[in-house]
């Protein structure tokens, strides 16, 4: 089952090309569409929301036309804008509440609603304060709340971590990670954050100038290298150079020891060789494939 899929899709404008000829499908999950800025992600969200009408080629999202049924699609998706659109002088509960009943909940629901979804993003002791006062971090959460108050079975979320900093990002990323596994709505996530999309996403897709680089489950972009990393408390360089003796390829990066596997053999050798030299080994691990390693490379070949 496919949550949406384009053939050809394509839009221009007077003086660029922002989508440009876009085959692809999604499946159920959460799926990160990656892109550096400009790369056509906001523009293939509001096409796929039917609010803004293609160029060329076509599009299905929950099976249905972008052409023909924008409004029953928007009426089944929630959309978290990257931009600000907050109205400063109402409060939390106010606007999710609006958004509930514009969505066709009866107000007692849309109030209950209304309180469980801001109560989910974490906003249940500020949600009557006026949200001209709540920081960035809280008007993101609002958003996500207005996303998801009717219910959908999808969400797009663009660009959901923008002007946060480290601990809002990762709780962010936690509340979409739960959105997937604990409430069974799929999700459309768009960054330029490699790194967010690895720890979150079931699928990315990965486009450049509007056109698809590579779609692919996570685990085809983190798959498994042919080297192991060492971790140790001390002793990292006598390790090194044993392992070298013994006729391994092994590197130093930072306090790490990456060696080459040459075989299953590898990794008892060097277990035993830690055990020789009486280091505590902390940390013995397959290399794995970053997505920004695979990126890097589709725009290489490009």
């Amino acid at each position: 089952m496919h949550i949406l899929a384009t053939e050809g899709l394509t839009k221009r404008f007077p003086t660029v090309t922002a989508i440009d000829a876009l085959t692809v499908t999604v499946g159920p999950g959460v799926t990160g569409l990656v892109g550096a800025n400009g790369a056509g992600k906001s523009t293939l969200i509001k096409i796929l929301l039917g609010l803004l009408p293609p160029s060329g080629g076509a599009a299905q999202v929950l099976g249905l036309d972008i052409a023909a049924q924008g409004a029953e699609i928007r009426r089944l998706v929630g959309y978290m804008p990257e931009h600000e659109c907050l109205p400063p002088d109402v409060s939390a509960t106010e606007l999710v509440v609006h958004f509930a009943r514009m969505s066709g909940l009866p107000r007692v629901a849309a109030r209950e609603r209304a309180a469980d979804v801001l109560r989910h993003v974490g906003l249940a002791e500020e949600r009557y304060r006026a949200i001209g006062g709540y920081s960035t971090g809280m008007k993101q959460r609002v958003k996500l709340a207005q996303a998801l108050v009717h219910d959908p079975k999808l969400i797009f979320l663009d660009e959901p971590t923008n002007g946060l900093d480290p601990r809002g990002r990762d709780e962010m990323l936690t509340l979409i990670k739960r959105i997937g596994a604990e409430f069974g709505i799929s999700v459309l996530v768009t960054s330029h954050l490699l790194g967010e999309l690895e720890r979150v996403c079931d699928h990315v897709i990965v486009i450049d100038a509007g056109r698809l680089l590579r779609s692919s489950a996570i685990g085809e972009y983190t798959q498994g290298t042919q080297s192991v990393t060492v971790e140790v408390d001390e002793g990292l360089d006598d390790l090194a150079a044993r392992l070298a003796a013994a006729g391994q390829t092994a590197s130093r990066q930072g306090r790490m020891l990456v060696v080459k596997v040459a075989g299953p053999e590898t990794y008892d050798l060097i277990r035993d060789t830690a055990v020789d030299l009486d280091l505590c080994l902390i940390r013995l691990e397959e290399g794995r494939h970053r997505i920004e390693d695979v990126f890097r490379e589709e725009i290489t070949h490009v």
